[in-house]
């Protein structure tokens, strides 16, 4: 079976200095928010070119707590893509905020900005563009729309470490940029993971108390936060992935490339587009086409992985029927739902098996 993500084999490429960090970890007894989270913390800061990072327990929790710190909750509006992963809406909803939609670009699957001014009211506090797939969104409309409104920018760019727009870091270009290190993202742990990144001081200040039960000072507690830290283990761990993931980001862009330049020749296929002003990084490589099913069943047939994402809309979901959303509100999004599926893709897929995934691809004959 060729596989969506092999992260066995990712792991045995630096198990050695993965098991080295480990130990360390395990000998000095410090396992919760220990050394090793704070020089993560400084690394990623200055990778991205930011003050300020802030690690937590995992992206859900980064998007939680950013809304949390920029003051926003009950009553308050914020605009995401209903094409995304739930996480996205439901730190909005856990935040007591509600989470307004706006369409996307077909050919992208990112939120497009003119549908978000479309969707401000006075109620609109912030916006939540997604980089999803590891590709940015148009972050100049979008923060020329936030700055004409006086609105936050929260980057999920959960899916998206490594990736570049205009040359620049996403995490970098909003107000604040979260990101999550589960073990299937480009930069991912053994566990749960997670880091918020800003150039601003307070805001940084008031995360690093949200963290940790809204507390300052040891059993001193000025508000009320959450539980939310990075374990020693995973940033230790993350460290050493963070040694590799340039060589694995530009692995998956030169894979990229290949399937590209294959599947021109296949008119009812076709690659999500790379914005010309994006440096993508491949979380997933994902096609379209009006065929889809025919193709997913194929490619398992012949043992090759697929993966649809996503099959839903998040207006669509049970949990957010209360929205009073309707079918055919969201004509872009909706329709990649059911065009869209994801193909193998990751830094240690052999040319062999790339090839094979090409092939079987090029025998369907749609009915």
């Amino acid at each position: 079976m060729i596989s969506l993500i092999d992260l066995q084999a990712q792991f045995c490429s630096i198990q050695p200095e993965i098991e080295k960090e480990v130990q360390h970890v395990l000998k000095s007894g410090n396992y919760i928010m220990g050394p090793q989270v704070r020089t993560l913390e400084k690394q990623i800061a200055a990778r991205l070119e930011v003050q300020e990072a802030v690690s937590v327990a995992n992206g859900t929790e980064a998007l939680t707590l950013t809304l949390e710190a920029f003051h926003i909750g009950v009553g308050d509006e914020v605009i995401t893509t209903p094409f995304t992963f739930i996480a996205t809406a439901e730190a909005i909803s856990r935040v007591g905020a509600i989470p307004v939609f706006a369409d996307v670009d077909p050919s992208t699957g990112l939120i497009d900005p003119q549908q978000i001014e479309n969707k401000l009211t006075t109620k609109t506090k912030a916006i939540i563009p997604v980089h999803l797939f590891g590709q940015a969104a148009d972050m100049d409309a979008i923060m020329e729309i936030a700055r004409q409104y006086g609105l936050v920018v929260i980057e999920d760019a959960c899916q998206a470490f490594g990736a570049t727009y205009n040359q620049k870091p996403v995490g970098a270009l909003g107000d604040a940029g979260c990101f999550s290190f589960f073990p299937t993202k480009n930069l991912g742990g053994l566990g749960d993971g997670g880091m918020i990144v800003t150039n601003n001081k307070e805001i940084a200040s008031h995360l690093r108390r949200l963290r940790v039960h809204g507390s300052d000072q040891k059993y001193y507690h000025e508000e009320i936060g959450y539980n939310s830290r990075l374990d020693t283990i995973q940033a230790a761990i993350l460290l050493v992935c963070l040694k590799h993931i340039d060589q694995w980001n530009n692995r998956r862009r030169e894979l990229a490339k290949v399937y590209l330049q294959e599947f021109q020749s296949i008119p009812d296929l076709s690659p999500i587009v790379e914005r010309e002003t994006n440096k993508h990084i491949y979380h997933l490589y994902c096609l379209n086409s009006p065929n889809r099913d025919h193709y997913v069943e194929h490619l398992k047939n012949n043992k090759i992985a697929a993966a649809i994402y996503y099959p839903v809309c998040l207006h669509q979901q049970k949990a957010y029927q209360f929205l009073g959303y309707q079918k055919g509100d969201y004509p872009h999004a909706e329709g990649l739902t059911e065009t869209i599926f994801a193909i193998p893709m990751h830094p240690f897929l052999t040319a062999d098996n790339q090839q094979k995934i090409i092939e079987v691809l090029k025998e369907v004959h749609p009915q």
